[in-house]
């Protein structure tokens, strides 16, 4: 019984370790590497730019910005934005989601997708 106990409780702090790990991310650094997302996008008020805005990004259902044209593949994606679908998103949009208009490259290290989805769980929270 202790062994199974033991067992368990490893296998737990595991799961709750490599799921935290996404999450783990700097967010003075992922500010200085948003400045690659400035051009298109604004994450502090709901002002579309060649991109959507991006306040209240978490939880929302990619394509449903109000007032932004995106594209029919993106609307029909059925994305829900969090870390995991944001980090594979930001990997390479255009292969993420086939049609999509994104013309952004990607980014491939894992450690500056941590970095801006942290910055950008911080600075798109709506403010009250």
């Amino acid at each position: 019984m202790y062994r199974l106990s033991y067992l368990t409780s490893t296998l737990c702090a595991v799961i709750l370790l490599s799921t935290s790990a996404l999450s783990a991310g700097d967010v003075a650094k992922g500010k200085r590497l948003f400045n690659k997302c400035k051009a298109c996008h604004v994450v502090n008020k709901e002002k579309n730019r060649i991109g959507p805005h991006l306040v209240e990004l978490f939880g929302r259902k990619a394509g449903s910005v109000e007032k932004f044209r995106y594209s029919k593949a993106l609307k029909n994606s059925g994305i829900v934005w969090n870390e995991k679908t944001l980090d594979a998103f930001l990997i390479k949009p255009r292969s993420f989601v086939k049609g999509t208009r994104m013309s952004f490259a990607g980014l491939k290290k894992d450690k500056d997708r941590e970095n801006i989805i942290a910055y950008l769980k911080a600075a798109t929270k709506r403010k009250q």
